[in-house]
Order: C-alpha cells, then sequence, then structure tokens
C-alpha cells in the first residue's frame, strides 16, 4: 500500500518495521523525518517531483512510503480483550469519512471499529491518510455480516444503539453506561433496515437550522462523545 504526506510519515516512521521503501522529491528537506530515516534500515529512493507525482493521486508533500497492508483483527480479538464501546460503520463509502471517525474513535478511546468487507471503504492509502496515523492504535475488526455479528454482541450483553432521523429519541436521552455498540449508517441511505430493526435504541441529534443531517463523521463525533461523557 502507497501512503503520502508528512504528518503520516512522521507517525508510520516511529513504527519503521512496516515501512518496505520511502520514496522522496528531490530536494526534500524535512530534518524531523530524514532523521528518523536515518535511524532505520528502510531503502529510501530519490525521484523528480514529476515522478512522484505519477505515483501519488493526492498532495504527497514530497514523500511516499510503501507499507504493509493493513492487517485486520477478528471479532473474538477485541471480546478477548473485554471491550466495551465499538464503534459499527454500516457501509461507509468516503474513505476521507472513514479515515475521519477512525481519527475520532482512536482519541475518544473507542476499543474497536466494526466493518463489513463489502459496499464499505476498506483501509486505503486515503483512509491512512485522513486518519493521521492513528491506525495502529485503533483495532478494525472486519465481518461478513452485519447482523449476525449484532447477534452475537448481544450475547456478550452490549447494546446496540443506532442513528436515524426517524422513529428514533434524543440522543442525550440514552443511558451508555452498559457495553456499548453505536453504529454509524452509510452517508447516504443511512443503516440497513435489517441492522435498524436489531438496534435497542435508535438516537437522532436534533437539527436546529435548515440543514436536516451531518457529515457521517461529524455525527460519529458528536455520538462518540456523549457516550464517553456518560461513562465518566
Amino acid at each position: 500500500m502507497l501512503v503520502y504526506g508528512r504528518n503520516v510519515a512522521l507517525e508510520m516512521l516511529k513504527n519503521p518495521k512496516k515501512v518496505q521503501k520511502v520514496i522522496l522529491q528531490q530536494g526534500f528537506d524535512d530534518k524531523k523525518i530524514l532523521s528518523l530515516l536515518d535511524n532505520t534500515n528502510i531503502p529510501v529512493i530519490t525521484k523528480s517531483k514529476k515522478e512522484i507525482d505519477h505515483l501519488a493521486d493526492g498532495v504527497h508533500q514530497g514523500i511516499i512510503l510503501y507499507v504493509r497492508n493493513y492487517q485486520y483483527y477478528s471479532l473474538s480479538d477485541i471480546l478477548t480483550d473485554d471491550a466495551s464501546f465499538i464503534v459499527m460503520l454500516d457501509h461507509i463509502e468516503d474513505p476521507h469519512n472513514f479515515g475521519a471517525i477512525i481519527r475520532t474513535c482512536e482519541a475518544a478511546g473507542v476499543d474497536a471499529i466494526i466493518i463489513p468487507k463489502d459496499r464499505q471503504v476498506q483501509v486505503n492509502a486515503t483512509v491512512m491518510k485522513t486518519s493521521v496515523g492513528t491506525l495502529d492504535q485503533m483495532k478494525i475488526v472486519q465481518v461478513s455480516n452485519l447482523a449476525t455479528t449484532i447477534d452475537t454482541l448481544k450475547k456478550e450483553n452490549f447494546w446496540i444503539v443506532g442513528t436515524a432521523l426517524e422513529n428514533s429519541v434524543d440522543y442525550r436521552d440514552i443511558d451508555y453506561s452498559g457495553k456499548i455498540v453505536l453504529v454509524i449508517g452509510n452517508e447516504g441511505a443511512g443503516m440497513s433496515k435489517l441492522v435498524m430493526k436489531k438496534c435497542d435504541f435508535i438516537a437522532k441529534i436534533p437539527m436546529y437550522g435548515t440543514t436536516n443531517s451531518l457529515n457521517a463523521s461529524v455525527a460519529s463525533g458528536i455520538m462518540i462523545y456523549e457516550v464517553v461523557r456518560n461513562r465518566k
């Protein structure tokens, strides 16, 4: 996998075993990154800006890293670790949303994120860049079926809290003190009907202006920190 950008590079080079190769633009002068590279055995190749522009499909800031693909966790991994706050993404499609949610989850101390294998953006270069290197601290579980995963989590005494505007209650009126799975729906369609049916609570964030919905990552941040606030 290719990732690029100076902030991501700084985070990734703290765990250099995952970095296979680095490409620098001619004249690259970030002293912190160069110092980190000097203390590793990572192969470094210098290329022209034109060559790097061809490799990266976004703003690279003069550095590209070849890193190992993200290794997903299993559901049993996080249950063994006695997780108590999980975020489940119901087919999020925008890698920027996914990356921002990962960053928020890590900052808030969420134990794990669960995503489906199909019709969901997976961990890629854009997700890694948007999450600004927090992937190493966040456990992401990939499952075949969200509905059956919810059934398993309910057996482990998790309460399932979904998010939607209809047939819902104010998100501030829910008790989040127990083991919680917070479900965030797709950017356009929201939660699937089957997942929604399996939720114990459906929460809504009140809209007071003309806007009738929030960006998925923004809504996630509000909900995640409400759960954290209730658990202190």
